[in-house]
């Protein structure tokens, strides 16, 4: 089946009619501006400045209401820009009113602002006029209701990335600790995340407290804080290394109470991590096509979770085209007459989905048999940069999913593969 974006932008043109109003709002914090026009573009009315809660909602439906009289119109679509999470409760508020809401893209907002008045100047009131203009000439995106359980997953996932940047934060830390204090703990521990190394800092971190320990010593220390202790030759590596060591001995009460505060949030953000990974995999239990993904060699739990969460269901995509223009990932060329521009990825959608593709396919060029002779093919036989290649089998992975999830077929090694002529 071929996917042409062209059919879905004239659907959005031809669906709006001369009954309709267009209410464009510009979202904000505290306050948001709306304006409404008619399907020629025409303005009604002033501006309406109303606030982010029930009350400001209020006023505004009541405004619609007016403006649908003075127009003559008899249905209303609103649209907005998706800024932050600011828009999300209007949306959620006016959809429970069965009114329908479009988003439009903040990038194309800011393109057009000079239809209405060729100047650069912005405002508020401008901008909602703008964005009114846009849903007017079908420049808009539907908003895709998704079930709770892929909004589940796009709020842990989002959470896990938080974590992931504390707990990198902080084992950065680390290593500037011990890089003052204990830089020889390397030559023991060349990971300082390993159970032995995190024990040795909660223990005796300071080279000063080694020298006057013996191996029974250490080994009993590790002992209480590991089932496992790392042996007798690294604990007699571990006092080698501690009688020789050049680490500061200034300042050890404030390096001690340093060490103790990142070890805490080290401990936290573990924990945390461990709770919301379990989390995403009792939340993926409700996805009643996730065995035909995880069939997949190289696909795991976290990856899956991370499109889904940003993707949604995937069965709602006519196309794979259509989860990669999703992502951003479709191109963009740029060409006048004889000159031709350099064609590029767009990146004008999801970033996150666009990362979970890019890692997933990661994995599986390094796991998958498939896709591996795919990279090899491309890199060696047709000479790809690699990067080049990677990218081309991101949209190998979006049409597989696409297809899987619709279908309901299992994975199928000799459809991935290529056919014995393009080898």
């Amino acid at each position: 089946m071929k996917f042409k974006m062209q059919d879905q932008q004239n659907q959005r043109i031809a669906r709006i009619s001369s009954s309709h109003l267009i209410i464009g709002v510009d979202i904000a914090q505290h306050h948001h501006v709306a304006r409404a026009v008619n399907y020629r573009g025409i303005a009604f009315g002033k501006p309406l400045a109303f606030e982010n809660n029930e009350e400001g909602f209020t006023r505004l439906l009541d405004r619609i209401a007016a403006w649908k009289e003075a127009s003559g119109c008899t249905t209303e679509i609103v649209g907005m820009e998706p800024t932050g999470h600011y828009w999300l409760n209007l949306t959620a508020w006016l959809k429970g009113r069965q009114i329908d809401v479009v988003t439009v893209n903040p990038h194309l907002v800011k393109k057009n602002k000079e239809n209405r008045d060729h100047t650069q100047s912005k405002s508020d009131a401008k901008d909602a006029l703008v964005i009114a203009d846009m849903v007017k000439n079908g420049y808009y995106s539907q908003i895709h209701p998704t079930s709770e359980t892929f909004d589940s997953l796009r709020v842990l996932m989002a959470n896990r990335e938080v974590l992931v940047k504390r707990r990198v934060a902080t084992i950065n830390q680390l290593h500037r600790w011990v890089d003052i204090v204990f830089p020889e703990l390397r030559e023991v521990f060349q990971d300082l995340q390993s159970k032995g190394a995190i024990a040795t800092l909660r223990l005796f971190p300071m080279p000063k407290q080694l020298r006057e320990l013996d191996v029974a010593d250490v080994i009993h220390g590790w002992k209480t804080g590991m089932k496992r202790h790392a042996g007798h030759r690294k604990a007699e590596t571990l006092l080698a290394v501690a009688k020789r060591s050049v680490g500061s001995t200034q300042a050890p009460e404030a390096y001690l109470l340093h060490l103790d505060q990142l070890l805490e949030e080290w401990d936290l953000v573990t924990a945390q991590l461990e709770r919301v990974e379990h989390e995403v995999a009792a939340t993926l239990e409700h996805v009643t096509y996730r065995h035909s993904f995880l069939a997949i060699d190289g696909i795991s739990d976290l990856s899956l979770a991370g499109i889904l969460g940003e993707a949604g269901d995937i069965r709602g995509f006519a196309h794979g085209n259509a989860l990669l223009r999703h992502a951003g990932l479709h191109l963009a060329e740029a060409s006048s007459g004889k000159w031709k521009g350099q064609v590029v990825l767009s990146k004008r959608g999801r970033s996150r989905l666009r990362r979970c593709l890019y890692l997933a396919t990661l994995s599986l060029i390094k796991n998958n048999a498939d896709f591996r002779h795919l990279h090899h093919v491309n890199v060696q036989g047709k000479k790809m940069k690699k990067m080049k290649s990677v990218m081309k089998l991101m949209g190998k992975l979006a049409r597989i999913l696409v297809a899987l999830a619709r279908g309901g077929e299992p994975y199928c090694s000799e459809k991935v593969r290529p056919l014995p002529s393009a080898v």
